[in-house]
């Protein structure tokens, strides 16, 4: 018998993966599947002996990994390989040390590290000017929801082929230029403007005080609507005495601000680069009236004019110090919406880029976005390979492992990119032409583009390009020009652009036009309209710009495109769990039974009407595969039904609040009884709990979208430099948290179902939480601003998943809050504790008060009612700092920005201010009891 070799093991290796990769659809109804988010050895047991191990045979697309057959026999390869060699079998027993190691003693992935080593020195600087948005401008427009945004829509694209919006309308929020429904009785337009104002003065806007809308517009119609309809405004003479007082007053000032629909809708803008993408657009395709009309274009020459800073520029989002990315793009903007180039403003703007080295030193996606307008050439742009897509999905690097949001956005990108699609009047539209001398500090015709490519700004670069990015590039770069490779390139890109197109049509029907997020909605748009001969009229791209208006909002500091459709299901379910929290479920009938009927509507392909769109056929298994799409049926959004796109923490609030209400609502159990609410079946809660349980990886954690389908390494590739952690899917405090308190009440709701799944989920979900957990006692906040954000969760997710009240975890972490409690009795933090990735020394300095904000004080005394630390005199100074920072309409200040994305990007959240105060006065009442406030501080 001939003795093994490594050649041996080498082809035992070759054939696995081959085998591997022919069973990789079979059987597809086991896609998505690893119970209990196993690792691979528990996982692999239970595969061969029990009736748990489902698995797809090959490599599992959804879930990002080969069975655990395939696992093991590519392991056994290995060591084959290794034993055989010179190595022998102390080489594998290094191996499975360094297996070991990697997955059980180095920092998992999903570790956020920090903090950086280099801080952002830079603050913003904003002109002392007040404006205010003119009466007669405002005057005619309107926020439609639901029904009647639907109803306005179809209206205005009535009588054009493919001019019929589809999906859920539930949750919808639209501005149009209507004129305002005539109120059913007359109501004092002095209150309603006081009542908006969020302690501001009407309608004015002074960046240089807080560069944060009020969100005065929408806040004045719906106030000025519930006062319409026969109710009563909260006393505006007197401030609340007790916490149970401001509770209440705190309810009822947000209750004026639900939809009829159920949600509360709100400004979630902040970010400078969207908007500009979408004039872009707008210019390219001929600056059509039914996408954006003159009265929009002047709100965002407004937008885009009040942000502008004292040196010229704008930064990356409202709060940051201004930026070659975000003034390179703000810039354009207000040339192609027809402001001159002589005029102050792009004076000014042109002041800055030249400082610093003109568009050349801006960030890739404000490169791509100058090449489809022909203000930059192509080889001025690293490149966007489609044919990445045409690679096996097991492939290591595949675009299918990336996180969704990068991969959805470097999908038309690469489309657009291979089509090489430029604008197609560049060469004679004399705004081009000149921007070409404007953004360029040396003759446009004499720039070598080939090599500023990797030219970037220290003010962009957040996320430098590595080395082995660049040599990669480089390497591309060569493959998009030398002349002997160009036949094979133009076999695969040709292939490559068609699956490319049929992937981007199939985003377009799974979120009925709506797509995950502003910049791939623009640039899918911009594909289709290049795949349909630059049609305009064709009826995909009709259906596209019956959705812009999903993404735009107007506040006092103009119009905006927002981060995503709207925040409204996160909003509302925050929502209903501070009301429940408060006690005060049943004192508003009217807000319960609409929050029910919302949640009812808005879980994803769970009702007739989201069943019948287009978006459900591409939940079958087979479709799934082929898009890389993570399980939606059961789930909840972050905005609406017809986004289409659940999320893990956003499923798990919308199944809390749903249970909450179910449990603890008199008004929804007795429209249940009575049929005037639509119930929420218990097959449908158990669709969100298999949602939730399919998003645990194993490392323990959730991630957002998907399971983390690809590698810590990759962030080696990130190709964006403006932003950090984007190329996976990372476990998450914050999606965690959610997820598994969400399974730990629907266990107590119904014990019996997937029960020991349940459990084995949420044991091995609380350690992963302390694993992540720094050695101060802190979580990072990856999406809001950020260790009062993160120790909320982090607290709340040990403690409701069983972990003791003196456990070292939960003492570290209320340790860590009570360090950073201020003289005022509040805590505070601005966007740089997520950019810095450490706690903001100067606290909220710039637009909170004297260092502390209401929404980082929320977050801090949710997480220590939570842990009932037993400093109570803390607790009373957070308790009191709330009550006394509440106005006298029982809304609070808008302070500083409170969300954040991708490290470096701050995003608004204006329901923040209203929910998280209401929601921590409950709880710290219930918990240490009422408080009062003494004469001298009322």
């Amino acid at each position: 018998m001939t003795e093994p070799t490594p050649i041996t093991f080498l082809g035992l290796f070759i054939a696995t993966i081959f085998v591997g990769h022919l069973l990789s659809k079979y059987p597809l109804d086991h896609l998505g599947q690893r119970p209990m988010g196993q690792e691979l050895w528990s996982w692999f047991f239970n595969f061969l002996f029990s009736g748990n191990g489902k698995s797809i045979l090959g490599y599992d697309s959804s879930l990002g990994a080969w069975s655990p057959l395939v696992r093991v026999m590519l392991h056994l390869s290995l060591s084959g390989i290794i034993y055989f060699s010179t190595a022998g079998l102390v080489g594998v027993v290094f191996y499975g040390f360094f297996g070991y190691v990697i997955h059980h003693v180095l920092p998992v992935a999903s570790h956020p590290g920090g903090p950086r080593p280099h801080k952002i020195q830079r603050v913003p600087k904003f002109p002392n000017t007040t404006t205010t948005i003119p009466d007669k401008d405002l005057s005619n427009w309107r926020c439609f929801v639901a029904e009647e945004s639907h109803s306005e829509t179809n209206r205005k694209f009535e009588g054009i082929p493919g001019g019929q919006i589809s999906g859920e309308p539930c949750g919808r929020q639209m501005w149009g230029p209507s004129p305002q429904a005539k109120p059913k009785k007359r109501v004092d337009e002095d209150l309603v403007r006081k009542l908006a104002a969020g302690g501001r003065e009407p309608k004015e806007f002074n960046p240089s005080q807080n560069p944060n809308s009020c969100d005065q517009i929408f806040r004045a119609q719906q106030i000025r609507n519930y006062l319409a309809n026969g109710s009563t405004a909260p006393d505006m003479k007197t401030k609340p005495r007790t916490a149970k007082e401001a509770a209440r007053k705190a309810a009822h000032f947000y209750s004026m601000l639900q939809a009829e629909d159920g949600h509360w809708a709100g400004d979630y803008g902040g970010p400078h680069f969207l908007m500009p993408g979408l004039v872009v657009a707008w210019y390219i395709m001929g600056k059509p009236k039914n996408l954006l009309n003159e009265e929009q274009t002047k709100m965002m020459i407004h937008y885009i004019s009040v942000h502008q800073q004292t040196d010229g520029g704008w930064g990356t989002h409202i709060e940051s110090p201004s930026t070659m990315f975000g003034s390179t793009l703000m810039y354009v903007a207000l040339r192609l919406l027809g402001v001159e180039k002589d005029d102050e403003r792009c004076q000014q703007g042109r002041a800055f880029l030249e400082e610093y080295g003109g568009a050349l030193m801006t960030g890739s996606w404000a490169k791509f976005y100058l090449c489809l307008l022909g203000a930059m050439e192509w080889d001025g742009h690293n490149s966007v390979p489609c044919e990445m897509f045409l690679l096996p999905n097991w492939f290591p690097f595949h675009p299918g492992r990336l996180w969704c949001h990068c991969r959805m956005v470097y999908l038309p990108m690469s489309y657009l990119y291979g089509s090489q699609f430029v604008y197609s009047e560049a060469e004679t539209d004399p705004t081009i032409l000149s921007l070409r001398e404007e953004l360029y500090i040396q003759d446009y015709n004499t720039i070598s583009w080939m090599k500023t490519r990797h030219m970037v700004a220290d003010l962009d670069n957040y996320s430098p390009i590595p080395l082995v990015m660049k040599v990669l590039q480089n390497i591309l770069a060569r493959y998009e020009t030398w002349p002997i490779l160009q036949p094979f390139k133009k076999n695969v890109r040709s292939r490559g652009l068609k699956f490319a197109s049929d992937y981007i049509a199939a985003e377009d029907l799974q979120t009925n036009f709506i797509d995950i997020g502003p910049v791939n909605k623009v640039l899918n748009m911009l594909s289709v309209y290049h795949s349909a001969g630059n049609n305009i009229a064709a009826p995909n791209v009709v259906r596209h710009f019956m959705r812009i208006q999903d993404y735009l909002w107007i506040a006092e500091d103009g119009m905006k495109m927002q981060g995503y459709s709207g925040s409204q299901c996160w909003d509302t379910s925050f929502a209903i769990q501070a009301y429940e929290e408060a006690g005060l479920l049943d004192e508003y009938p009217l807000v319960t039974g609409r929050a029910w009927a919302f949640f009812e509507r808005t879980q994803i392909l769970s009702t007739k009407t989201s069943q019948s769109s287009a978006a459900y056929q591409y939940e079958t298994p087979i479709n799934r595969d082929k898009y890389y799409r993570h399980i939606s049926q059961g789930g909840w959004p972050f905005s609406t039904s017809a986004h289409g796109w659940p999320i893990s923490d956003c499923t798990g609030e919308g199944l809390k609040a749903s249970l909450a209400l179910l449990h603890h609502s008199t008004t929804v159990k007795e429209g249940l009884k009575s049929n005037k609410l639509l119930p929420i079946s218990d097959e449908r809660l158990r669709n969100a709990a298999n949602v939730c349980l399919s998003y645990q990886n194993e490392d323990g954690g959730f991630a957002t979208y998907e399971n983390n389908r690809g590698f810590g390494w990759y962030e080696l590739l990130n190709p964006s430099e403006v932003f950090g952690d984007i190329m996976i899917d990372y476990s998450y405090v914050e999606c965690s948290m959610a997820t598994l308190t969400a399974l730990a009440d629907f266990h107590q709701h119904d014990p019996t179902y997937r029960a020991a799944e349940i459990k084995y989920a949420i044991a091995k979900g609380r350690s992963f939480l302390k694993s992540i957990q720094r050695p101060d006692g802190s979580w990072y906040g990856s999406w809001a601003c950020c260790f009062c954000y993160g120790c909320w969760f982090g607290i709340e997710g040990l403690i409701k998943t069983g972990d003791s009240f003196d456990s070292p975890a939960i003492k570290r972490a209320c340790n860590f809050l009570i360090s950073h409690q201020r003289k005022n009795g509040g805590w505070g933090e601005d966007f740089t504790s997520c950019y810095d990735k450490d706690y903001a020394s100067r606290g909220m300095d710039a637009y909170g008060d004297d260092g502390s904000g209401v929404v980082n004080t929320a977050w801090a005394l949710l997480a220590l009612s939570a842990a009932k630390c037993d400093n109570k005199d803390a607790i009373k100074r957070g308790m009191l700092y709330l009550m006394k920072r509440q106005l006298c309409s029982g809304d609070f200040p808008q302070e500083g920005i409170a969300g954040v994305f991708n490290r470096a990007c701050g995003i608004t959240y204006t329901s923040y201010r209203n929910v998280f105060p209401l929601w921590a006065l409950g709880r710290c009442i219930s918990t240490y009891g009422d408080i009062s406030l003494e004469n001298d501080e009322r």
